[in-house]
């Protein structure tokens, strides 16, 4: 076996500090003990995912009478691992941000004007579209609404293949 320089030094490194640790004294099993044992002083703690990009980093949220009180990466997690990247980290104060909408606004098509709806009704509509994007029933229509072809055009490329692609049911 061929040890380079990087392993040798690595080696004789960890374990020469290892035993000036151990030579000191310093014991390290009672501050893991007690911080496994910690108790959130304020507030209740929730877990969740960073709603940023697509990565899925954990957050450990505390809250306390309904507001948000730390935000902060979760160790156990996976992926992060407890860290945060700065718009992780930064969620705190988006919450806490006096600019941030809290109602929600539509705006009609071909209208210039902002409409504020209720939570129920916006939930509705989103729930309706999605709905209307998932059912078999036109869906070669929608395709073609997507890519700006003319509406006949793709059900009379695909009648030679069988009525059943693009008929619609009443």
């Amino acid at each position: 076996m061929e040890i380079s320089r990087r392993s040798f030094l690595a080696a004789t490194g960890g374990t020469g500090g290892g035993a000036l640790l151990g030579f000191l004294g310093l014991d390290l099993r009672p501050s893991v003990a007690y911080a496994s044992q910690a108790v959130p002083k304020r507030g209740k703690i929730y877990t969740t995912i960073c709603p940023y990009c697509g990565v899925g980093c954990g957050q450990i949220v505390e809250v306390r009478d309904g507001t948000v009180v730390n935000i902060e990466g979760d160790p156990d997690h996976p992926i992060n691992e407890g860290s945060l990247c700065s718009k992780g980290a930064s969620l705190y104060q988006v919450h806490h941000n006096d600019r941030r909408l809290r109602t929600v606004g539509y705006r009609k098509p071909g209208s210039d004007q902002w409409e504020t709806l209720s939570w129920d009704t916006a939930m509705k509509m989103i729930a309706e579209r999605a709905k209307k994007t998932r059912d078999p029933v036109g869906a070669v229509d929608r395709a073609t609404e997507i890519v700006l072809l003319p509406p006949g055009l793709v059900a009379r490329l695909l009648d030679p293949l069988g009525d059943h692609l693009h008929r619609r049911v009443p």
